[in-house]
């Protein structure tokens, strides 16, 4: 199972966009009100998450996705049941991806040290060790994968289906919506 978490004030195309790509993939994902199940981003468009932290099954833990949005970042390091999921996802080799502002939270776990990474332009000073890479819409380093802004949160998405489903999967997805 994937988890995406909302926390208040998510960034609503970071979000909503790879959720979409992800579904049309056929992959298994919930999303996850880190402020309870209706949650609103960060430009005032509500939610109904899926399930709550407290609902979130490990034991079919595959990836935790982090959207950016400086609010539901701010969400997120606020609660210490999101970043113990995003820890516990990381420590038992299961993929953790963030796009945005989201990658400096990761950064704060450690989660990125020594990673190839990248994060919304102006964030960088909070990646810590992070090995940045510029101009690049998505990342992937191992079992990490990073992105950029709302602006690239397709490509982030694809990223996503190729790390969990392959690259003709992706490449499928990308057809389907005329990616030009």
């Amino acid at each position: 199972m994937v988890y995406m978490l909302l926390g208040t004030g998510f960034e609503e195309t970071e979000a909503i966009a790879p959720l979409d790509l992800l579904r049309r993939a056929g992959v298994d994902v919930l999303t996850v009100g880190i402020n309870g199940k209706i949650v609103y981003g960060g430009h005032h468009i509500g939610i109904e998450a899926d399930i709550t932290l407290d609902e979130v099954d490990l034991t079919s833990l595959e990836m935790v996705i982090l959207p950016g949005g400086l609010g539901g970042v701010a969400s997120t390091r606020a609660s210490q049941k999101a970043l113990d999921l995003l820890t516990f996802a990381w420590e038992n080799d299961k993929f953790v991806a963030a796009i945005c502002a989201g990658p400096t939270v990761l950064a704060d776990l450690g989660i990125t040290s020594g990673k190839h990474a990248t994060c919304y332009p102006g964030c960088e000073s909070g990646m810590g060790d992070a090995v940045m890479i510029e101009n690049a819409a998505a990342v992937r380093d191992g079992k990490l994968i990073t992105g950029t802004s709302a602006g690239c949160a397709v490509k982030f998405g694809l990223e996503l289906i190729k790390a969990l489903k392959g690259a003709q999967a992706a490449d499928a997805i990308a057809e389907q919506i005329v990616i030009r």
